[in-house]
């Protein structure tokens, strides 16, 4: 019996990104790192407390103050396993560079229905 051919989305002709981020609660004073393929998606997922017992949810954890995009999604998980690694103050720094008033990045992402990722993945072309 003849196995159906795998279907990716390369052979698509898509190309699947990967995505480091880093979120706090209100204050500022408890980071999450994560990854994912999906980062609109996702930061919606810590928004609106979809896993009960999450880390995210328990600390009130739903502001998204970092991101890197990275063009193969398996560089995007080592990403978060580095950065995890390294003190609180490396992650703080982080932030700072990149968002020094700590602003929500997901607004931005919101209002422009996703268009500042299409940006982000055009750099990576």
């Amino acid at each position: 019996m003849k196995q159906a051919p795998q279907i990716s989305l390369l052979t698509l002709g898509m190309h699947q990104y990967g995505y480091f981020y880093i979120m706090t609660n209100a204050y500022n004073t408890v980071l999450y790192c994560g990854a994912t393929t999906d980062l609109y998606k996702r930061v919606q997922e810590h928004k609106n407390g979809v896993f009960k017992n999450s880390f995210t949810l328990k600390y009130n954890i739903d502001k998204l103050v970092y991101f890197e995009t990275f063009s193969i999604p398996g560089d995007a998980f080592i990403r978060e396993k580095q950065v995890k690694a390294g003190s609180r103050k490396k992650k703080f720094d982080l932030v700072i560079s990149l968002n020094p008033e700590w602003k929500d990045l997901f607004e931005t992402l919101r209002e422009n229905e996703g268009e500042e990722l299409i940006r982000w993945k055009k750099t990576l072309r």
